[in-house]
């Protein structure tokens, strides 16, 4: 896609969809990253997602449409970990145009951390690190352990085994948010007891529209209202085998 015709379709998303405007340099940092997915992807399996208007639509609008929940100022001064990034969702676009914040991208494969320093040198952006980490024994780390204000995830794990991974990484008063499908309601209630023990409490569900036409999609937002017990999560692989319950 030529540079003048992706600008155009990305302002115009960002705009009608999120009603956040970009600027030129952002504008610029997405093209770089979206060229970057589009080329590495035909080596490596980044996602399945690979027409240009879709990655626009289904990755970077998707995974900026906090800023319409909350406001663009959400992560200002703020320390935000995504755990699971993958390809760099949500994590990556929400750094690009939220560049107060201070972001954290985890993910257990090395390939894929190479790929987001690719994409980190191209873009320039100094307000994200890397690191390559199984959420359970990041979790467990004394420099990152209940040290964020915010913990992002987009299409890693069901609600009671995102919790074990996320919810130690918070603070108290921190806020664990999970973009989910908006018929998660039966998957919210099965994690209800894991969110207790690991300190969280479910405060609210943000519906929204991404795709005429599309199912609903939804942010859960859980809220870290006491510090999680020592030994969560347990060790690598546990929690997905053995979810809280």
């Amino acid at each position: 896609m030529e540079h003048s015709e992706f600008k155009n379709l990305i302002s115009d998303k960002f705009k009608s969809i999120i009603g956040y405007e970009l600027n030129d340099s952002q504008i610029e940092m997405f093209f770089d990253y979206m060229n970057l997915l589009i080329e590495k992807n035909k080596v490596m399996n980044l996602t399945a997602i690979t027409e240009p208007e879709e990655i626009v639509i289904r990755h970077f609008v998707d995974s900026s449409i906090l800023v319409k929940i909350y406001g663009k100022d959400i992560f200002d001064e703020k320390k935000v970990v995504d755990v699971g990034t993958g390809a760099g969702f949500p994590g990556l676009p929400l750094a690009i145009i939220c560049p107060n914040g201070r972001f954290v991208l985890t993910d257990t494969l090395g390939k894929r951390i190479n790929f987001l320093k690719e994409v980190l040198d191209a873009t320039k952006l100094s307000n994200v690190e890397l690191i390559k980490a199984r959420a359970e024994d990041f979790a467990h780390d004394k420099m990152y352990r209940e040290s964020f204000d915010y913990s992002l995830s987009r299409g890693v794990a069901k609600i009671s085994v995102l919790s074990e991974y996320s919810l130690p990484l918070l603070k108290v008063g921190g806020k664990m948010l999970a973009y989910k499908m908006d018929d998660c309601d039966s998957e919210l209630k099965e994690g209800e007891k894991a969110i207790d023990i690991l300190g969280g409490k479910f405060h609210v569900k943000h519906s929204y529209d991404l795709i005429p036409d599309e199912p609903k999609r939804c942010i859960l937002e859980i809220e870290k209202v006491k510090h999680t017990p020592s030994k969560y999560p347990r060790k690598a692989g546990t929690p997905s085998k053995e979810p809280l319950q």
